[in-house]
């Protein structure tokens, strides 16, 4: 896995175990996510959560374009002991902020509001489809936040209320919501 642009492009880091119960997001297709984030936000002025972080990959994507304050969420200890490693050794502790709980959990009880929140669940998680209104439902979102939610083709947003474009790049499919409803 590599960041893909910013201050710590082509860096390249590796967890340290191969059956992590992790799915990183492809280069491929994190590229095509970041092209388009670029025309949509500033990275510097946006609060950025990242839901089921596992490696990381999205905040240290996030940070390495400018991001200033970006929260990881992981209930695997080894992975949020992995991401605390690598924020140590790219030296943007000061930028994240690291949580070790279950999504859900964590969700439920914050009491905060992001512009962005990417949402990367494990493909097979039984209510994957209710992460978009969980998300909405608890205000997480400002006024003109978004989220994108990482899925595989077994999984349709095509008439969630709010769903406003979703991407495809081939098995990892990229869908947005924000508060505005569809007309």
């Amino acid at each position: 896995m590599r960041i893909v642009g910013g201050e710590f492009s082509g860096r390249r880091f590796t967890p340290p175990a191969k059956n992590w119960p992790t799915r990183p997001t492809t280069d491929f297709s994190k590229e095509g996510l970041y092209n388009i984030l670029s025309n949509r936000i500033d990275f510097e002025d946006t609060r950025f959560l990242d839901l089921f972080g596992g490696t990381g990959n999205h905040c240290y994507e996030m940070i390495s374009r400018g991001c200033t304050d970006a929260t990881y969420v992981d209930k695997f200890p080894a992975c949020v002991r992995f991401v605390k490693e690598v924020s140590e050794t790219l030296k943007i502790t000061d930028k994240i902020r690291i949580v070790h709980q279950d999504v859900f959990k964590f969700v439920r009880n914050l009491n905060e509001r992001f512009d962005y929140i990417f949402a990367g669940p494990p493909y097979g998680l039984p209510n994957i489809e209710d992460i978009p209104t969980l998300i909405i439902d608890e205000n997480l979102l400002k006024k003109d936040g978004f989220i994108v939610l990482e899925h595989n083709p077994n999984v349709n947003f095509e008439y969630h209320p709010h769903r406003v474009d979703s991407r495809n790049y081939g098995k990892t499919i990229f869908s947005f919501f924000s508060l505005a409803e569809k007309e």
